[in-house]
């Protein structure tokens, strides 16, 4: 047997989750660093919004092109190096950013730096992804809201040290190299604990027969052509697009539809985020014990609740509960969309690659539209679409159920072997 297909032993298994957890975890660290330092970028270069507008277009387009390249690079170089070359290209993106703020003082080398950024983070997003629910299939338990939890924690550890960097007085160029520098440590050290395996579309070792990456190319895209993925992106996409819709406007429409301060604003997001993240962490057995089923109908159940909540609240404790409520619902579609898409081992690649397309797709373009729709009916009235959306995830959510010998989701605990031999410490 191919050492690609072999078990793999207990430690093993816990290096390669723990390395799959810093992939996640570089990934929020490296969105953070650019978010965290736009304010300098911006007065660095003397750019006004527009420009910035500008920038955030062209990293979100680049990142859609990683999304649409990622069937590509699973095909012809496996998940495990196709992460490693996207994080390679993310830290140099990172890098060429704060050589464009504080080197050369170009606008064009800015938007150079966030296009590379957008491209490995949007390649890198469905890999990852790829990975995690093979990880989770290989240990009989449901991890993919855990590895997103990492990537919030990825994001707040961010966060953290662009405040401390701004406070400290560094330049964006000694952050970003930083911070490259760090995102390079962890590819190195994480994807060496990576093991190569045929069920996320790696190579063959040389030596032994290979299928063209053509023939492996071709069975990427077939999950294109399966209707249970489309069902799955509704689940993904009215999720997601939430979610993406409390990133981009939740705080403007605290100040805005609740007259609010900018403060507020920015606490009411911290609310959402919060929330969001503590569901993450404790999603996993509350889906082993229930079932992705039913945890996907409460939770949508509960972000209806919320976003009606925030959109009519009369007072800002409402609203904040509201936000809380809101984080809670769209904190699971994302992950158990792919954690269903991934039922099938054989399969698990070419339908998360899939799934994970749809949600990203909708969490990067779905919330500017919102703000076109905002300039006719207000911010408040433009959050009913995402109340629609969440409702519609709602009733597909039925998808998710586990396909027939899948017992990662159903509702109780499957330990797989390599999982029993020492349950208490994966």
């Amino acid at each position: 047997m191919s050492e690609l297909a072999a078990p793999l032993d207990h430690r093993a298994l816990l290096r390669w989750r723990t390395a799959v957890f810093a992939i996640f975890t570089a990934s929020g660290l490296s969105i953070a660093t650019w978010a965290s330092r736009v304010p300098a970028i911006k007065e660095a270069l003397q750019i006004d919004n527009i420009q910035i507008g500008f920038v955030l277009l062209m990293a979100g387009i680049a990142s859609i092109v990683g999304l649409s390249l990622s069937s590509i690079v699973l095909a012809r170089f496996g998940a495990r190096r196709g992460m490693f070359v996207a994080m390679i290209v993310i830290a140099i993106g990172v890098a060429i950013i704060g050589i464009g703020t504080d080197a050369l003082g170009s606008y064009g080398a800015v938007v150079l730096g966030l296009a590379l950024f957008g491209l490995g983070n949007g390649s890198l997003d469905v890999m990852m992804n790829v990975d995690g629910a093979v990880i989770e299939k290989q240990l009989g338990k449901t991890l993919l809201p855990l590895f997103h939890a990492f990537f919030s924690f990825g994001t707040v550890l961010g966060a953290g040290i662009g405040v401390l960097a701004v406070t400290w007085g560094l330049n964006v160029l000694v952050h970003t190299a930083a911070m490259a520098g760090v995102i390079l440590v962890i590819a190195f050290v994480s994807i060496a604990n990576v093991p190569a395996r045929i069920v996320a579309m790696d190579p063959t070792p040389s030596g032994e027969p290979r299928r063209d990456w053509r023939a492996r190319l071709h069975e990427s895209l077939s999950a294109w052509r399966e209707p249970r993925t489309y069902t799955l992106g509704i689940v993904m996409l009215g999720m997601a697009f939430a979610e993406g819709g409390a990133n981009d406007w939740l705080a403007l429409t605290v100040v805005e539809g609740h007259g609010a301060s900018q403060a507020l604003g920015a606490a009411g997001l911290a609310v959402f985020s919060v929330s969001m993240t503590v569901v993450r962490i404790a999603g996993g057995p509350l889906v082993d014990r229930f079932g992705r089923v039913a945890t996907l109908r409460v939770l949508a159940a509960a972000a209806t609740v919320g976003l009606l909540l925030f959109i009519l609240a009369p007072s800002i404790p409402l609203v904040f509960v509201g936000a809380a409520l809101w984080g809670a619902g769209v904190s699971l579609g994302f992950p158990l969309g792919m954690s269903a898409a991934a039922d099938d081992p054989a399969r698990a690649a070419a339908r998360v690659s899939a799934a994970a397309t749809i949600g990203y797709i909708a969490f990067l373009c779905g919330p500017p539209l919102l703000g076109f729709v905002s300039e006719h009916i207000g911010l408040l009235n433009t959050l009913y679409i995402l109340v629609a959306l969440i409702v519609a995830s709602g009733f597909a959510s039925g998808a998710t159920r586990p396909l027939p010998g899948a017992h990662v989701g159903e509702g109780r605990r499957h330990e797989s072997p390599a999982a029993s031999d020492d349950p208490s410490t994966l």
